[in-house]
């Protein structure tokens, strides 16, 4: 072939370098997208490295572009290079990122006996973390000098009545073989695990009794099989530690499902122990008595006078007596906790109730008094119970603009921003946290100032409400949405200050928030939930989007509606139902009519309980806000109507909505007796 001609050839390269300088040109102005991170963030939930690696040069200059390099550090952690990981920890130092690597990496270290990387990288971790503290003693057992016993250190973490993380188990291998952790021991941690009902965990703890002590399979079979049975019998050697061990674990399984029929076989038996092993088995009922609304329980809690209680038992002995009426009982119950644990606004609160019941009244004005000034649901019915009313009074900052701008400019502050803005809201929390950690009262005012004006309204609450002496309650309790949830309030004869409340509580305002239980928008719905609303309702779109404010207050609105109809609407267990189901709301009131408040102070799920205090102090702050009339908390929490005169009010409830909620068999079917939001777990 001939060659090709000079002059061809030349013009045809300078073309060709023309177009590689324009490629090269444009590469060079190409920006990292947020979609281009949007699909890295995917490829990392879907653990697909490859896919990772290869978008992460586009997003070189990224303000996450740190997400990137911490994904793919992330995926391959156990095969990462240790220059690598350190590398990263130094350049992103100041960043949440870096201590959640090191976490990681130190965990990663450990599960492989990597010691040496794992000691240097050790002494600089910042958060505690009970699986690393293992780690590290089973590091210094691999360097122990004479007369150190490192498995020591972590002796504590086996007085759990939880499992502990894995790491945990050699250490607890050697106190148990070196005898440092007593068959006395072992026993301590089987009753924990079944007051915390892990039964077969504690079944798996008397393993490690010395042989002469530990009950046989069979036998935790039988019990498990027939607990009531062999109570009732009482199919015990009683002369036995093991049996009498044995006996207490039956007494706390009948408890869970009939505490009744639990302290009847008890009392037939329970004179054949020794006081210490028999007060203790009266404070397991007692304490399971009271979390199941049990009248009898505050009589329960007396027979258990001496035995040592831990602060939930002491809590639910408080309430075994609010639910009793007997106000004695109350000042003696809170006399008993620790001196710290009796200054909970709670105690204070109720203590002062019970010394005005008894003619005290003195001692009485001088707690509510205290309490008074306090901005919390125990601050408002003190001050009622004094005949006044706590009217919040702001003080605002009004920021100096560049200094606003000077906290908008902070890398930190914008990441925060872009996160929300991509829907990695826990990595922009985190991100919150820091950038407000150690703030005075100005600098949270001005952070929140910014959150709110930013949307992030879940941000610009929590920073407000950690002032400690200048307060902005208009940043505390803001308004947004304001057209859509008081057109709901209004639409379905709701007070809209406990509307507001509520998506205050459910959502922080965030409209487009997801639950882990699936929980969606502002009032914070489950889909089954809003599909039930929208078939009473007609003409809602199924397909529409309840992340959308407008249908969301809609459909939660109604729905509240709904719940107060069948609950006597009354603003409290219209609460306790949205947040646990109306079944459990009305399996909560008493046998006699009981004050609000007391209903309140004695609902059995920790989250119910806090949810409902919070829902309505939010209220009486909204009401404020709002302008509106006020209405005392007292008279929000009313009186509570005995169960069975309840009953006529539930038959006929939907009637009492409207004629749009449907009406026969089908409403019966469909109408959730659920939570619209998460289900929360009952306490124990």
């Amino acid at each position: 072939m001939a060659p090709m001609p000079a002059p061809f050839s030349t013009a045809f390269a300078t073309r060709c370098a023309a177009i590689l300088a324009v490629c090269v040109s444009f590469a060079a102005l190409a920006q990292p997208t947020d979609a281009d991170f949007a699909a890295a963030r995917d490829a990392y939930r879907a653990g697909d490295s490859a896919r990772l690696d290869h978008l992460a040069p586009r997003l070189k200059g990224h303000l996450l572009e740190p997400y990137v390099q911490y994904w793919r550090l992330r995926l391959k952690l156990d095969d990462a290079d240790p220059a690598a990981v350190r590398a990263f920890l130094e350049r992103y130092a100041d960043m949440p990122l870096a201590d959640r690597l090191r976490g990681e990496w130190l965990k990663s270290l450990g599960r492989r006996g990597a010691w040496e990387l794992f000691a240097a990288e050790y002494p600089a971790r910042v958060a505690e973390d009970v699986e690393l503290s293992c780690y590290a003693a089973q590091l210094q057992l691999q360097r122990k000098r004479d007369g150190d016993n490192p498995a020591l250190e972590v002796r504590r973490l086996w007085f759990s009545g939880h499992e502990q993380p894995e790491a945990c188990q050699p250490l607890f291998g050697a106190l148990l073989a070196q005898g440092a952790l007593s068959a006395r021991d072992v026993w301590a941690r089987f009753r924990l695990a079944h007051e915390a009902g892990n039964f077969r965990f504690a079944a798996r703890i008397a393993g490690e009794l010395p042989p002469s002590e530990r009950p046989s399979p069979r036998e935790f079979q039988r019990i498990d099989r027939g607990a009531r049975a062999a109570l009732a019998k009482g199919e015990f050697r009683w002369t036995s530690p093991t049996d009498r061990e044995l006996a207490l674990y039956a007494l706390d399984r009948v408890a869970q499902t009939d505490v009744a029929a639990a302290h009847e076989a008890w009392a037939k038996w329970r004179a054949r122990l020794p006081e210490a092993d028999r007060l203790y088995g009266n404070l397991l009922v007692a304490y399971v008595g009271a979390r199941q609304l049990v009248p009898a329980a505050s009589n329960w809690y007396r027979e258990a006078e001496g035995a040592s209680q831990n602060e939930a038992q002491r809590a639910w002995r408080v309430r075994a007596a609010l639910r009793a009426g007997t106000w004695s009982e109350v000042v003696r119950a809170i006399d008993a906790m620790p001196p710290d644990e009796a200054l909970d606004p709670a105690w204070r609160y109720w203590k002062a109730r019970a010394l005005a019941a008894t003619g005290h009244e003195q001692d009485a004005t001088r707690l509510y008094g205290g309490l008074a000034t306090e901005p919390n649901f125990y601050g408002f019915l003190a001050a009622e119970a004094l005949g006044a009313s706590i009217m919040p009074i702001s003080e605002p900052l009004a920021p100096e603009p560049d200094a606003l701008s000077a906290f908008a400019a902070r890398d930190a502050v914008q990441r925060v921003v872009k996160l929300s803005a991509l829907d990695l809201r826990t990595e922009a929390q985190r991100e919150w946290v820091a950038v407000v950690r150690g703030l005075d009262d100005g600098g949270l005012l001005l952070a929140a100032t910014f959150a709110q004006s930013n949307g992030l309204y879940d941000r610009s609450i929590n920073t407000a409400d950690r002032t400690r002496r200048r307060h902005d309650f208009a940043l505390r309790y803001p308004t947004p949405f304001g057209a859509e949830i008081e057109a709901a309030a209004r639409d379905n004869g709701l007070d809209p200050a406990l509307v507001y409340g509520l998506v205050r509580q459910e959502s922080r305002f965030v409209s487009n928030i997801v639950s882990t239980a699936g929980a969606v928008g502002l009032m914070q719905l489950m889909p089954p939930t809003a599909r039930w609303v929208a078939r009473q309702t007609g003409g809602e779109d199924r397909a529409a989007r309840l992340d959308n404010p407008s249908l969301n207050v809609r459909l939660g609105a109604y729905y509240l509606r709904y719940v107060l109809a069948k609950l006597d609407g009354l603003p409290v267990l219209g609460a306790a139902a949205y947040n646990a189901g109306p079944g459990r709301a009305q399996v909560w009131r008493g046998a006699v009519p009981l004050e609000g408040a007391i209903y309140a102070e004695t609902i059995p799920f920790n989250e119910t309980r806090d949810y409902v205090k919070k829902v309505l102090t939010n209220a009486m702050f909204y009401q404020a806000r709002l302008g509106l009339r006020y209405v005392a908390l007292h008279d929000r929490l009313g009186v509570v109507a005995p169960r069975g005169a309840a009953a006529n009010i539930e038959k006929n409830v939907e009637r009492s909505i409207d004629q749009g909620v449907d009406s026969g068999a089908d409403t019966a079917v469909a109408v959730p007796d659920e939570s619209p939001a998460d289900r929360p777990e009952p306490d124990r």
